[in-house]
């Protein structure tokens, strides 16, 4: 078993709502060392940017590509760690944003690794960007087209060697946001204790989403405020002992990394972190939304 890794001395990250511009945010290029979270589940992303590697005796998983300069840091963390880049056999992600896609081509191109992409966000991926429905907008960054080899649905399930991850489809943020669901044993636990991971795919908006129609300001889809809705009742429905997301700060990764060194990997168990989490996203959705449908009326 490999000892986990950890950082001493980390400032506090306000979460991130706003747009997605990482020219405002060092956080999302700022590399962390890796580190370990459970027996075969690494952090391999930045200060922000969240990355995982899910290392199994088949190959390796990869979870999020980040921004088009990430995947040399990527590398950079997984070959620290001891592993290496070229077993990663699948690349997933939690959403089509740049900030979490853009490295995917790159990624692919290297490893030779099969691309699995949610429904929704797949026109998405393969156009770089172009057909999200805020490209209009100017709030998001268009990146390099990335085919995808596989189209997941809602419950799918992707396995290799001893993993099988869940796909939840948590639409909103964007049409296939992904929430990633699987169990681990963490290192010091008793032998066959097995924790159950929560990586949220988002659940953040900015003044660019609509969720009613009224005059000049068409919802952002068709069926956008149904599809948060479902998204929080799914997020809600989920059981979580291990905390993660696509942005550190969604699970207070900075403010959590100071205590690794003491608490081991445990310091990630935070189910009630998780339901604060889901509780005050929800809680600015339905404000939002019902301010909305005040101004439509």
């Amino acid at each position: 078993m490999r000892s986990f890794r950890f950082l001493l001395v980390f400032a506090c990250l306000t979460p991130f709502i706003g747009s997605a511009h990482a020219d405002t945010n060092s956080d999302w290029t700022t590399p962390l060392p890796p580190f370990q979270i459970a027996d075969n589940l690494y952090y391999v992303g930045s200060r922000d940017l969240a990355s995982y590697l899910i290392v199994t005796p088949k190959g390796n998983i990869l979870i999020n590509a980040n921004l088009e300069t990430s995947p040399p840091q990527i590398r950079s963390s997984i070959e620290r760690l001891g592993f290496k880049y070229a077993d990663t056999k699948i690349l997933l992600n939690g959403q089509a944003h740049f900030d979490h896609m853009a490295g995917s081509a790159e990624v692919l191109r290297e490893t030779h690794a099969r691309n699995m992409v949610m429904d929704g966000d797949v026109g998405v991926v393969e156009s770089g960007g172009r057909t999200d429905f805020l490209a209009s907008t100017g709030s998001l960054q268009n990146y390099p087209p990335a085919h995808v080899d596989r189209v997941l649905h809602d419950g799918d399930t992707v396995t290799l060697g001893n993993m099988t991850l869940t796909a939840h489809k948590t639409a909103g943020h964007t049409r296939g946001c992904t929430t990633w669901t699987f169990r681990v044993h963490l290192p010091g636990e008793p032998a066959g204790q097995m924790r159950n991971v929560v990586i949220v795919g988002g659940v953040s908006f900015w003044s660019d989403f609509h969720f009613v129609d009224r005059p000049g300001h068409p919802a952002s889809y068709p069926g956008i405020a149904k599809d948060f809705t479902q998204t929080f009742r799914t997020l809600h429905a989920l059981p979580c002992d291990v905390f993660l997301g696509e942005h550190g700060s969604y699970f207070n990764l900075l403010a959590k990394l100071p205590r690794l060194q003491t608490e081991g990997p445990a310091v990630f168990i935070d189910p009630e972190g998780y339901k604060q989490f889901v509780d005050k996203y929800q809680q600015v959705y339905e404000a939002t939304l019902s301010k909305e449908q005040g101004m439509a009326n």
